[in-house]
């Protein structure tokens, strides 16, 4: 069969389909990714083939031209999509602002740009199966138009579902004039445009491919979800050569994700109170950190190895914790490596990533806002003391191998593509 990847321009949210891909080619399938000319390279470095579609239109740009949007996506895009944790804010005026804000400055900004040049390829290609990132609704209107089957390929917790949820369940408790649905009416107007009508799968795909493990993730009631084991790709990688050598003493990963710099204006925790909080414990810190924020640093203590990349399945194998930003990817990545966590979350799905992995007992968690040296040296120590983390760790570790891996979960989507392919 031929399936059709399709997703935003963004390295992160692109990388978990990776695994995937592979594995359905390895099967015999054909595989195509589409997105804006800009993550060509990083598709193709990944060994597949890219389908450029539409102009580099990337929302952080436009808004960097903007900056009154610009303090809303320094926020992480909340609304309204904070709702699956504010509960107070489920009321309706809040929730349709908030649809209507993401659907005028996030989800059109980042797909109409796509969607004409998509559907052309999808009609010339006539893919079986399209799979799409939850924000690249684009994919969902070309399956549409060429009657393709079509789901969500998760990279975090699913606020998207949860919230469409709130939104519907309040929506059909206003009158009925009032009861506007801007994502509804936008995708509508879209399919419309290819010769079909708007249905909910549009929104929230006819299946979501969950990459979470089952104690940590956030269904929404009424969705299919299939299993999809989390495989760590992070592009091209090599071993340094001190990584080849057993540590000396305990050896601490510090790792906060590419956004906060490249997106946002920086890490949001202190990292020079963090190391000389942690400067006294006898420990190796391996920090990966921004060149152009290392530099900010100036003298480091001499128990931290400050390097701009490491590939991390070739170093969590070696650690004895991980202070990250519970990012999909990084805690994936660490969850299978069965390493305790301390997760200092900012801001969308991370508050209650960490959570779940605190609960689950595999980890703890500080809010970044309260992030302080002390604080993070005395959590850090507790994961280190207390063997209950490492159990813990490898419990959540097991649950994630007993997901199918991607060649095992190929028959399942071939089996879905028979199921909802019209």
């Amino acid at each position: 069969m031929r399936v059709l990847f399709v997703t935003y321009p963004e390295k992160i949210m692109f990388l978990g389909m990776v695994p995937l891909a592979w594995a359905l080619r390895a099967a015999g399938h054909e595989v195509r990714v589409a997105s804006q000319p800009g993550l060509n390279d990083v598709v193709t470095t990944a060994g597949l083939t890219a389908v450029p579609v539409g102009r580099d239109h990337g929302l952080y740009r436009v808004l960097g031209i903007q900056p009154e949007k610009l303090a809303a996506a320094r926020a992480g895009f909340p609304r309204p999509y904070d709702v699956v944790d504010v509960p107070r804010k489920r009321i309706w005026t809040y929730l349709n602002k908030g649809y209507d804000f993401a659907v005028t400055w996030w989800h059109k900004m980042e797909n109409v740009p796509m969607v004409n040049p998509l559907v052309r390829f999808a009609r010339q290609w006539q893919p079986d199966l399209v799979l799409w990132e939850p924000t690249s609704f684009a994919g969902a209107i070309a399956a549409k138009a060429t009657g393709a089957a079509h789901g969500r390929i998760s990279w975090g917790l699913d606020v998207f579902g949860v919230a469409r949820h709130h939104y519907l369940e309040v929506m059909h408790r206003q009158p009925a004039e009032h009861r506007d649905d801007p994502l509804a009416a936008w995708l509508g107007g879209q399919a419309r445009r290819f010769g079909a009508d708007f249905s909910e799968d549009m929104v929230t795909g006819q299946f979501t491919v969950e990459q979470i493990p089952p104690s940590l993730r956030m269904p929404a009631p009424g969705l299919r979800y299939v299993d999809l084991r989390y495989v760590p790709y992070g592009g091209p990688a090599t071993v340094p050569d001190w990584l080849r050598r057993p540590p000396e003493r305990p050896r601490v990963l510090l790792t906060l994700g590419l956004s906060a710099v490249e997106r946002f204006s920086g890490y949001t925790v202190d990292l020079k109170d963090i190391f000389n909080s942690l400067s006294t414990l006898d420990i190796e810190i391996v920090a990966t950190i921004a060149d152009r924020v290392r530099d900010e640093l100036g003298t480091l203590p001499g128990n931290v190895r400050a390097v701009s990349f490491v590939p991390l399945p070739a170093l969590l194998p070696t650690c004895s914790a991980v202070i990250n930003h519970a990012g999909f990817g990084t805690l994936c990545t660490t969850a299978l490596n069965a390493v305790p966590q301390l997760a200092l979350p900012v801001h969308f799905d991370e508050p209650r990533l960490a959570a779940s992995l605190a609960r689950q007992g595999a980890g703890l968690t500080i809010h970044s806002d309260e992030a302080t040296g002390a604080r993070v040296r005395d959590h850090l120590v507790r994961l280190l003391e207390d063997p209950a983390f490492r159990e813990g760790s490898v419990r959540l570790r097991d649950e994630m191998l007993a997901m199918p891996a991607p060649g095992d979960f190929v028959g399942e989507l071939e089996e879905l593509v028979s199921e909802h392919r019209r």
